[in-house]
């Protein structure tokens, strides 16, 4: 694969629109504040996802995504990175932060991919920060030959939740850790979470960031204070931000996720985490995607489908349903096959049902 060379300068003046073909750029060590800050314009728009509704734009000051860019680097560089691979697109906030601004922090070289086909590009170091989407998690277990001839992996992650094969990376390598982060467009990085081995720990808040009126030990919105919080354009940032996610406080700046607000439903009483689910299935059903989605039932309300990428050759019939339905708890009101599945450039699942 041909990584295209582009300068310092050349990377911040590009806009971070049109990044999306593969590159590469060498940041040397020391401060590039001064270099940043004269390169990025004052002000710079961001898009939503799309995945829960209509994309927004919000706004957001340079230096504002400067210094977060620096937050993201004091959550890798315990490990001493000698580069980064980044898959993130350039285009949504994490992309930007992540690809283009983490490595000037680090003051390290940044190879960005767009792809998931093609060999890993030779990297001057065996300490590698991967800036991962869920997908990549299957890329690098393709490619464990290239993860083990690193002395260390750090796995940045911050999109949907954490694949199965997320777990089943580490279990592979013993020389990797994961990182996640937790944030939106609107509110950019809210909370942290690291781990290498057993199951996922609590989540702790960034260092500039506080709960907002989010009562301890009880299920609650997770509402935020934040210097970084972005503004739609014309407008000023909010005093806090509530996300779409639901947390059970457990410290003073840590919290357990319980779900997405845009993710549960409640079936026949019973309350149905969707992306729980998706992986749930996903386990036990031998297909090229799956997907657990929301639908109205007019008879009992919600209710959830169950959309299947099929392998070539193979029907529905092929498939242990049985088995995933019992991992779900509840049989969906119908299972289709269908071509593909939309995704968003971070992964989550944006296919639409009608009923």
């Amino acid at each position: 694969m041909d990584y295209r060379a582009l300068t310092p300068a050349g990377l911040l003046t590009a806009g971070f629109d049109t990044l999306d073909s593969p590159w590469r750029a060498r940041w040397e060590p020391g401060d590039h504040t001064e270099f940043v800050q004269e390169h990025l314009p004052p002000e710079i728009d961001f898009a939503t996802s799309g995945s829960t509704g209509a994309p927004q734009v919000w706004r957001r000051r340079a230096g504002k995504v400067w210094a977060e860019a620096g937050l993201l680097a004091e959550l890798v560089a315990p490990e001493e990175p000698g580069a980064v691979l980044s898959f993130a697109p350039t285009v949504h906030l994490y992309g930007a932060l992540t690809s283009v601004l983490m490595p000037a922090w680090l003051g390290v070289p940044v190879w960005h991919r767009t792809s998931f086909f093609g060999a890993m590009p030779a990297l001057p170091t065996r300490r590698v920060v991967v800036v991962a989407t869920p997908w990549i998690f299957k890329l690098l277990l393709e490619h464990l030959d290239w993860v083990r001839s690193m002395e260390h992996v750090t796995v940045l992650y911050g999109g949907a939740m954490l694949p199965g094969t997320a777990g089943e990376l580490l279990d592979r390598t013993g020389r990797t850790l994961i990182v996640e982060v937790m944030g939106s467009t609107e509110a950019g990085g809210i909370a942290t979470r690291r781990w290498s081995s057993g199951e996922p720990p609590a989540w702790t808040l960034f260092r500039d960031v506080d709960f907002h009126g989010v009562p301890p030990k009880e299920e609650a919105p997770l509402v935020v204070t934040s210097p970084r919080l972005a503004y739609r354009p014309g407008g000023e940032p909010p005093a806090f931000w509530e996300a779409d996610d639901h947390v059970e406080v457990t410290g003073p700046r840590e919290f357990l996720l319980t779900g997405r607000r845009s993710r549960l439903v409640k079936v026949n009483g019973r309350r149905i985490n969707l992306d729980l689910a998706e992986h749930a299935a996903g386990a036990v059903l031998d297909c090229a995607d799956l997907a657990v989605v929301a639908v109205t039932d007019p008879v009992i309300g919600e209710h959830v489908d169950l959309l299947v990428v099929l392998r070539p050759g193979t029907e529905l019939a092929d498939l242990d349903l049985p088995a995933a339905f019992e991992r779900l708890g509840v049989r969906p009101r119908r299972v289709r096959a269908v071509p593909e599945i939309e995704r968003s450039a971070m992964g989550k699942a944006t296919t639409k049902v009608t009923t």
